[in-house]
């Protein structure tokens, strides 16, 4: 007997690194977030940031993205890197040459920490 929805395994971390490293090259963020946020995924921001606020759960980070994106003016440059995978997380590096409305224009590099867990992401944190 075969297992209830074997064939619904759940993606490796090195499936969703890959997938989002390709999602990613094409600046699609949203479809990333559809395809592979929990609905109580967490996005973390340092300390004191400037522009972001910590929010938890789907909508609450989709929304958090689309009033950013709404406020860039203009992209000059943007770059994620390959993701480099170790356990249940990965991480991408990240610039931006943005402007932004009522920021002016900025120069932005950061790490991109995703946590995975049975092939969803549970976390990301931003460090800038």
């Amino acid at each position: 007997m075969g297992q209830p929805n074997s064939s619904k395994k759940a993606f490796t971390i090195h499936e969703v690194a890959g997938q989002f490293n390709t999602l990613a090259q094409q600046e699609k963020w949203f479809e990333i977030q559809d395809m592979f946020f929990t609905e109580d995924v967490k996005s973390i921001e340092p300390p004191n940031s400037p522009w972001f606020k910590n929010v938890e759960g789907k909508a609450s980070v989709r929304k958090k993205g689309e009033d950013w994106v709404k406020r860039i003016q203009a992209v000059h440059r943007s770059y994620t890197s390959e993701p480099v995978v170790g356990g249940n997380h990965f991480a991408v590096g990240r610039a931006l040459d943005i402007t932004v409305e009522g920021l002016g224009r900025i120069q932005m590099e950061e790490i991109m920490l995703y946590q995975v867990k049975d092939g969803k992401i549970t976390s990301e944190q931003f460090f800038y």
